[in-house]
């Protein structure tokens, strides 16, 4: 009876660990590039989130023995876990919308946001589109699902499990992080937006040399040409940088030393 006792003690333990890790890592795989994508059915994402579960679950079940053997209420316990996953997951989607909002400004920029349309689930240009595609298809060959379930284990030493973290720090650096996504995201278009810039400023030059010539049907073809050829000169570059940026985010999430 002992026996049968500590083994279904002990199953209680191994099934509570795994929905503590659960609670936590299900909001971060939700928003995860790639496995949380509209496309992706449901099903899917519930077996990649168990999955996680399962590989973050050994890694942190020391810190959670106490929360284990002494649970915390139930209802603060899915607040504080899904609020901490919620936030993680948020930080890393960042990367994905700074990635469209780069296509975007530079689809926008060089005319090609109307005349190749829209190619995704999401409305997006064709430019956004095949940047998020080959940004995810890097992104998972280089192992950024592997570093994320690094960085998930490492949270619980910063976030222990139902505490929820300071709200004025998470404000401050969810600011920071929109700001940052931004800025990464004009970053990856600057070449886009300079070469508009001069192509509108040549094409108002010859209008006013040449008013009988209609500069718009000569220069259209121009830009199109243009900014694909500068699509398939600055994509490896683009695609580069915003890798690099999102491990370093992966490696230091929370900008402490």
């Amino acid at each position: 009876m002992n026996a049968i006792a500590d083994i279904l003690q002990l199953s209680q333990d191994i099934l509570w660990l795994n929905f503590i890790v659960f609670l936590r890592v299900g909001p971060v795989m939700s928003l995860f590039p790639g496995f949380g994508e509209q496309s992706v059915p449901a099903r899917i994402k519930l077996i990649a989130a168990l999955m996680f579960t399962l590989v973050v679950s050994p890694a942190v079940s020391p810190q959670l023995t106490d929360a284990v053997r002494n649970p915390p209420p139930l209802a603060w316990l899915i607040l504080s876990e899904t609020a901490i996953g919620l936030m993680i997951g948020i930080g890393i989607r960042l990367f994905l919308l700074a990635l469209q909002t780069a296509g975007s400004i530079a689809a926008q920029a060089t005319s090609l946001a109307q005349i190749l349309g829209s190619a995704g689930v999401t409305p997006l240009p064709a430019i956004g589109h095949l940047l998020v595609v080959g940004g995810l298809a890097l992104a998972m060959m280089l192992g950024l699902h592997v570093r994320v379930a690094e960085m998930v284990v490492l949270t619980y030493d910063l976030f222990p499990v139902a505490q929820l973290p300071d709200a004025s720090a998470v404000t401050s650096w969810g600011v920071r992080q929109v700001a940052a996504s931004f800025a990464l995201a004009f970053t990856l278009a600057a070449p886009f937006v300079i070469v508009s810039v001069l192509y509108n400023l040549t094409l108002g030059i010859i209008n006013r040399a040449m008013p009988q010539l209609m500069v718009v049907f000569v220069g259209a073809p121009v830009i199109t040409a243009g900014g694909l050829g500068l699509l398939l000169l600055m994509a490896p570059t683009m695609l580069t940088i915003w890798v690099e940026a999102i491990e370093a985010f992966v490696i230091n999430p929370f900008g402490g030393n």
